[in-house]
């Protein structure tokens, strides 16, 4: 072989590494971009179902296909059974979006970096509110040491949050968390808790299913905002904008079917994540027989 096609062939065979090394280089950065465009090619849709899944599936479902159209991204919902699960899911920024109430909102916002796109359709004047049995002999929230309370599971701002921030400074007996409000109107109707704690809206809804037993209000707290439709911190800006725009786009019927407001700005958590800190010193002994509600 003569020295030109030597050094032809070493050109060539140098051309050729050079140009499989810009493949691989091309294919791992491919690779990379194919790998951070899955993470968000699928939204997880949170919602709070309290043991309702097969019905929060369909309520949603045309909002999901309306998402899934105009995002290019493949919309699936998550239902959590309980306020902890979804608390956990939350943290550990599973949900990409959430429809979460008060407490979860401002949980998710002060923990896990979650930001509000737009309101829930909130109850007017939602409150939280302890509530006794008509025959019972408490009077006053100093009445309640000594006696069993029910509580909501933490993540609930009317079941937890707010109901431990107006117990403060109390020692009951007992705490009991209940899975669903619900189950604290059972426990009341049951004489299995003496005191026990959910939203307004929930109490006169419930009431009339606990007949006879008939009940009476010790203590309504202020009002609480509502719950709001949150993004988590995962979901990139530009995909961010996409969603954003698609929801606030979105016909009226379908989002009064899940239950957000397209035209209103998200409300102000401050006021009720000072109340979750502050009450956070004193989760420590709600596990306690006598519970000591104080630092």
């Amino acid at each position: 072989m003569n020295t030109l096609s030597r050094r032809t062939l070493l050109r060539l065979s140098s051309r050729a590494v050079l140009a499989q090394g810009i493949i691989g280089l091309l294919s791992a950065c491919n690779g990379r971009d194919s790998s951070t465009a899955t993470r968000f090619d699928k939204l997880t849709v949170g919602v709070v179902a309290y043991g309702e899944g097969a019905t929060s599936i369909d309520q949603y479902q045309p909002f999901l296909d309306y998402l899934q159209a105009q995002t290019k991204m493949l919309a699936e919902l998550e239902p959590a059974y309980n306020e902890v699960k979804a608390v956990e899911q939350l943290q550990r920024q599973v949900w990409s979006l959430a429809f979460a109430p008060p407490g979860l909102a401002a949980i998710a916002l002060s923990r896990a970096q979650y930001l509000p796109l737009f309101p829930l359709e909130g109850v007017n004047n939602l409150s939280s509110v302890l509530v006794v049995r008509d025959d019972s002999p408490i009077q006053d929230l100093s009445d309640v040491n000594k006696r069993i309370v029910a509580l909501g599971q933490p993540g609930s701002a009317t079941g937890y949050y707010v109901p431990l921030y107006e117990l403060y400074g109390t020692t009951p007996s007992e705490v009991r968390i209940a899975s669903t409000p619900a189950t604290v109107m059972e426990w009341l109707a049951n004489q299995e808790a003496d005191l026990g704690a959910l939203a307004r809206d929930e109490f006169d809804r419930l009431r009339p299913q606990f007949s006879p037993a008939t009940f009476r209000l010790v203590r309504a707290s202020r009002r609480i905002p509502s719950g709001s439709v949150l993004i988590s911190p995962t979901v990139n800006r530009n995909q961010q904008a996409v969603i954003q725009k698609a929801m606030s786009e979105v016909l009226p019927t379908l989002a009064q079917q899940v239950g957000y407001i397209p035209n209103a700005a998200p409300p102000d958590y401050t006021t009720l994540i000072e109340f979750i800190e502050k009450v956070k010193p004193i989760e420590a002994h709600i596990n306690e027989k006598p519970a000591r509600l104080y630092e």
